[in-house]
């Protein structure tokens, strides 16, 4: 007998009102209760992303970092600002101590917790180095560490990108790289001068020059970029202006060209700011 017939109150209808109330009222409050966590799920999700950011620029800043303070110990064995090198260094070595501590928490993460506790080893042999006399074996010492923190900071840097996979944490990752060629453009230029014209160093400049061009190309010609950011990459664009033109200069210049290095000097510390800027400005578009 259908229900329509039977009307409401015959027993096999008496139930299926109930049940189809009930359950009404269930979709409600499930749905209800679904549109009630969506602000949660998003700021959950915001604060996410914005820590994200800052684990990529305190990454990307140990990487840099490993080739700027060998590139001011090597520029204060040559006696080049060697007062001024020597103090930079010294409120850098807390500037990495700090950073190591920001990512403390990866160190509870199955796939980066060895490459961070590998890059901390590497920095504690490095600041231990860098407290030595800057002579030519103790600056050997600190190149070699350099380059090696530098390959696995690099890989903490690609680690944390990977949890964030958004086109603006790959620029981040990228002006952080460029920020890192800058440092160690300057070092392998300033070890050229001091006498080590060596194949290898040659090689490792031409490369890493190219690199950066390329790289600030595209950092450039990003549709990501906000105003900020691009007047931050405009900024870098005019310092490699006298940075690349020095560089240039190495294979045709006497080891005395003292305007070419003081360039070198002074513009890789300037394009060391202005992409520090532009990292930040990364950070803020992808929170």
């Amino acid at each position: 007998m259908a229900c329509s017939n039977a009307g409401p109150d015959h027993p096999k209808c008496r139930f299926k009102m109930p049940r189809f109330r009930v359950a009404r009222r269930l979709a409600v409050a499930i749905s209800l209760a679904v549109f009630a966590a969506i602000p949660f799920a998003q700021a959950a999700s915001a604060n996410d992303t914005s820590q994200t950011a800052q684990d990529i620029v305190s990454a990307g800043r140990l990487r840099m970092q490993s080739q700027r303070l060998a590139k001011l110990y090597q520029q204060a064995g040559m006696g080049l600002n060697a007062a001024q090198a020597l103090k930079q260094i010294d409120a850098s070595v807390g500037e990495v101590d700090a950073e190591f501590g920001r990512l403390a928490r990866y160190s509870r993460k199955p796939n980066i917790q060895r490459v961070l506790a590998r890059s901390e080893a590497l920095w504690k042999d490095m600041r231990s180095a860098l407290r030595e006399r800057p002579v030519p074996a103790s600056a050997e010492r600190v190149n070699q560490l350099a380059d090696e923190l530098m390959l696995h900071a690099g890989k903490l840097s690609m680690q944390i990108e990977a949890e964030g996979e958004t086109p603006v944490g790959r620029l981040l990752d990228l002006s952080s790289r460029l920020n890192m060629l800058s440092q160690r453009l300057a070092r392998l230029y300033l070890l050229a001068q001091s006498g080590n014209r060596s194949q290898g160093v040659v090689i490792d400049i031409e490369q890493a020059r190219k690199e950066f061009a390329a790289g600030l190309n595209e950092l450039d010609t990003s549709r990501e970029n906000s105003p900020a950011s691009r007047d931050a990459i405009g900024l870098a664009k005019n310092q490699w202006i006298f940075f690349d033109s020095a560089i240039g200069r190495l294979s045709v210049a006497d080891r005395g060209d003292g305007v070419a290095v003081q360039n070198v000097v002074t513009s890789s510390e300037r394009i060391a700011q202005v992409l520090d800027l532009a990292g930040a400005q990364y950070a803020t578009i992808m929170r």
